[in-house]
């Protein structure tokens, strides 16, 4: 009787687990969805392999259920997203493109347009406030930005400067204009530029030179057609920082005067000077007066013999370079 008992006690034990679910198959019931083709388990036919131990001395013993082992199907989340909301879609949005430049007046980068369409700084080249423009074949100065320091156009065709060339440039400190085709400058093409202090406008064709500002402290206008006209009475008696003045092959006949105390450096030659006075470097009214600054005066290539006046140079620090018979 006692068997018998334990026999039907374990049937029933048995059969309770055999109908609870088990935890593969409650994995199985989440999944929303599968491809079964591309694994290698058989989810309908899972069989399940329970095997029983039973102690007849010791009483009822029960392994936990032998499972088969396989690889399923990755679980496929069909929940409904959430939509992004306003802040993301608006960062999703593209970016659009900046319109393009307006080539018409130039921009600040490449300066304003030139007569060809071309604007300045591509034409020419800009670094800083200096404008290069040397050898680009420009037949007239081109329109340069505001904020230019330094202009260089040497070795071009260009035949005359006009006052709208530099107009309104406040802050043109140097112009340099070497080896162009200039025969003609308009009177205030550089009196209104209050920061201008070097002007080059050698191996030309000027007939007259304009009226310059006062602060100029660099003039050459060396190699040009002057001639004994070609410099205002009295043009550089204002300057009182000029240091430097050269004036070689013009074909003048005189000698600028009066020159600014604060002149270094004179170069004359190859003129048609033919004569020096006295007074020309020196005061006869203080013979104590000395002119210490100027130190490099250039007369040679003169019909002149500059040994035929030595008082003239006794305030001098050195003798002018020149004939001396």
């Amino acid at each position: 009787m006692k068997t018998l008992a334990n026999i039907l006690l374990g049937c029933v034990i048995l059969k309770a687990i055999i109908a609870a679910p088990s935890r593969q198959g409650r994995q199985l019931e989440d999944l929303d969805t599968y491809d079964a083709a591309n694994y290698d388990v058989d989810l309908e036919n899972l069989n399940v392999e329970n095997q029983d131990i039973y102690d007849y001395d010791d009483g009822l013993t029960i392994d936990e259920p032998q499972i088969e082992i396989g690889t399923l199907p990755p679980i496929v989340d069909r929940r409904p997203q959430p939509r992004p909301s306003r802040v993301d879609e608006e960062d999703e949005v593209p970016l659009k493109p900046l319109p393009p430049a307006q080539s018409s007046g130039g921009s600040e980068l490449l300066g304003p347009d030139t007569q060809g369409g071309l604007p300045t700084c591509l034409l020419c080249t800009c670094l800083g406030g200096s404008v290069y423009c040397d050898d680009v074949k420009l037949e007239t100065v081109p329109p340069l930005p505001k904020d230019t320091t330094h202009f260089y156009a040497r070795f071009n065709k260009i035949k005359k400067i006009n006052k709208s060339d530099f107009a309104e440039m406040n802050k043109l400190m140097r112009i340099d204009l070497t080896s162009n085709q200039i025969t003609e400058i308009d009177e205030d093409a550089f009196r209104s530029l209050p920061a201008l202090e070097e002007l080059v406008v050698r191996e030309n064709k000027i007939r007259q030179l304009p009226e310059l500002p006062h602060g100029m402290t660099l003039i050459d206008a060396s190699h040009n057609n002057l001639g004994s006209k070609g410099i205002k009475p009295e043009a550089f008696k204002e300057m009182s920082n000029l240091l430097y003045l050269y004036l070689t092959d013009n074909n003048l006949d005189h000698i600028p005067l009066p020159l600014p105390h604060t002149l270094r450096s004179l170069h004359l030659q190859n003129n048609n000077i033919q004569m020096i006075h006295e007074d020309t470097f020196c005061n006869l009214k203080d013979i104590n007066y000395i002119r210490k600054a100027l130190e490099d005066i250039r007369l040679d290539g003169n019909p002149i013999n500059i040994s035929k006046t030595p008082q003239a140079y006794v305030c001098l620090p050195r003798v002018p370079v020149g004939r001396l018979y």
